[in-house]
């Protein structure tokens, strides 16, 4: 019943364009594995679980972060072939906008549920982003065969998001293969075919991307309109670079060369190109000989969201840490990175990321792949500055700050954030979002037991530990997703950390002005306990501009100078203690104050509820 893998050009009605929306951990990886095991496009000996999740760290957290498109041959019931181009995406809010790229590449999704679980705040999101392209989406209900199963309830939640009829959901477990014949019969039944515009200017869309030694940078490829083949000259919208195309093919586990790419199909395109950051998600591709007028609708550049620095713990790594960061480079564009200098911790690279998973992701694989040990400094967003000379800085780490005099205004990024939770832990969610300074908007109730919070929050108070709080408030069952929304002005300072009364650049950072003191307390309370004793007191400041707002004070270790002194004159220990307060008085001045590098991660966990 199933075919094989002779990928001849076919007509546009035989094609299917899809993608599966799921929240992290309702078994997208494992339905693929399924779909691809039935169309027999992979061996059964060569079968292993979360085929399409290559990294280590995919299969141990449980998520997708690299999309791996695929193309499969199915032979339907009444013999007919279909070419299915099933295109992966990623299922975490810090790569929203590769799903949306994803999902425009698509004509249709399948909407994964897990019947245990029911709707989460990803789901919801992802299924905007899919109504937003104009998908037909194809509501399945994973996992039925568990104990703890809510089949009923979570079919209501689906009519409740998407407005689909109770018979139009398809119940289904990925892991045992139930349902997977029906989710063929409505994939080929439900989801339209691409258009077919074979005539005209060629336009493709770029998707992904993926970097190869030896071919170089590898753009992934929805054709929108025309032909595209090898021997053509591809021009680029976004940047305006033309590069001869070597060779046109197709995704089946790997890449598989074919003579050409038709509109409706789905491939990846080699043309030596040798920087990923000319191939930009979202931009569209078409030939320099009967070029297109105007690129396909959506694009825009990714900006990095979140900014680290990143130092070795050893000084001597340093040129090991920028070889690491530029080979991560060229599988991952939207990775920005510039070196640093920090007076405390040495050389280093200042580095942008998408959210705090992209972050966490970078960070692991340096250490494990290329076997180094990092410091990170205190993960910080950007800010807007507007100075009173009517210009507007963008400023992305502390150090950056104008001075105080000079600023008019400090803008932060604002994000619409949607939790979903039971309805018995609103109170708490409720609570914590106003700790952080969040704005109320509205509740939805999904049903009776399940809710929809939305607030607006500031970036930089959900970047730190408020998934961990919110996690912990509901006992693990509340879900956030959140989108950037706006910057709004704040009343923002720069809290400066100074040891020894020289201000520490790693130690610095941007706070609300009613979150300062307590801020500047627990900094230096922490700092006390974590920096050695010197032969000379050791003051830490917290200031505000040039205001000190709290002070602790490192004691000095003591010597015993007179214990010599067996009687005599006084006068004699009195001219030993003056020596001795001569001495500590140079040596505070020209002293200097080791930092420890726990000192430093410290910070990380200071909390101030």
């Amino acid at each position: 019943m199933r075919g094989g893998c002779n990928f001849a050009p076919m007509s546009t009605a035989h094609i299917r364009n899809f993608c599966i929306i799921a929240h992290i951990d309702h078994g997208k990886s494992t339905l693929a594995d399924r779909l691809l095991e039935e169309t027999h496009t992979l061996a059964k000996k060569d079968m292993k679980a979360q085929v399409l999740d290559s990294m280590d760290l995919e299969r141990e957290r449980g998520i997708t972060i690299k999309s791996h498109p695929i193309q499969m041959q199915y032979t339907h019931t009444d013999k007919q072939k279909y070419i299915f181009n099933l295109i992966d995406t990623p299922g975490h809010v810090d790569f929203t906008y590769e799903v949306s790229r994803s999902l425009a590449a698509c004509e249709g999704a399948l909407l994964l549920v897990d019947a245990a679980q029911g709707v989460e705040a990803q789901t919801v999101s992802n299924t905007y982003l899919a109504i937003e392209n104009d998908l037909t989406i194809i509501p399945v209900i994973n996992k039925v065969d568990l104990p703890s199963a809510r089949v009923d309830e979570v079919k209501g939640q689906l009519i409740e998001l998407i407005g689909c009829d109770e018979d139009e959901i398809i119940c289904a477990s990925a892991k045992s293969g139930i349902g997977i014949q029906d989710v063929f019969d409505a994939v080929i039944d439900r989801i339209p075919s691409p258009e077919d515009r074979l005539e005209g200017p060629l336009r493709a869309m770029v998707f992904d991307s993926v970097h190869d030694n030896y071919k170089g940078a590898i753009p992934y490829v929805r054709v929108f309109d025309g032909v595209l083949n090898a021997g053509s000259t591809a021009k680029f919208f976004a940047h305006d670079r033309q590069y001869d195309i070597t060779e046109v093919g197709h995704f089946v586990l790997k890449q598989v060369p074919a003579k050409e790419l038709r509109a409706g199909d789905v491939g990846y395109l080699l043309a030596s190109i040798r920087d990923v950051s000319h191939i930009l998600p979202g931009d569209t591709i078409t030939t320099k000989v009967n070029a297109a007028e105007a690129a396909l609708p959506g694009f825009k550049e990714i900006k990095p969201m979140v900014f680290s620095g990143l130092y070795p713990s050893d000084a001597d790594d340093y040129d090991q840490l920028r070889l690491a960061l530029e080979k991560l480079k060229l599988n991952d564009a939207s990775l920005l990175f510039e070196p640093e200098t920090s007076e405390a911790l040495g050389f280093g690279f200042r580095c942008g990321f998408l959210g705090l998973l992209h972050m966490e992701i970078i960070q692991e694989r340096l250490e494990r792949e290329f076997d180094l040990a990092l410091v990170t400094t205190t993960p910080n967003v950007r800010y807007k500055v507007e100075l009173r000379s009517g210009g507007i800085v963008e400023v992305d780490t502390p150090a950056k700050m104008p001075p105080t005099g000079e600023i008019q205004a400090i803008m932060e990024p604002y994000v619409s954030a949607e939790i979903i939770t039971p309805k018995e832990f609103i109170g708490n969610i409720m609570t914590l979002c106003q700790k952080k300074r969040g704005n109320y908007i509205n509740t939805n109730y999904l049903t009776a037991d399940k809710a929809q919070l939305h607030y607006d929050l500031p970036l930089g108070e959900i970047i730190f530990d408020f998934y961990d709080k919110l996690k912990s408030t509901s006992k693990g069952y509340a879900s956030l997703d959140y989108h950037l929304k706006d910057y709004l002005a704040g009343d923002l300072k720069k809290l400066d950390i100074l040891i020894n009364n020289e201000t520490v650049d790693a130690l610095s950072f941007i706070t609300h002005t009613d979150d300062a003191y307590h801020r500047g307390v627990a900094m230096c309370t922490k700092l006390k306990e974590l920096i050695p004793r010197q032969m000379f007191d050791v003051p830490i400041q917290a200031a505000l501009g040039n205001k000190i707002i709290s002070r602790s004070t490192v004691k000095m270790i003591k010597k015993n100078v007179t214990a010599k002194c067996y009687g005599g004159d006084i006068t004699r220990k009195r001219k030993l203690w003056e020596k001795q307060k001569e001495g500590k008085k140079r040596m505070k001045s020209i002293g200097k104050v080791e930092i420890p590098q726990e000192a430093l991660l410290a910070v990380l966990q200071i909390d101030t509820d």
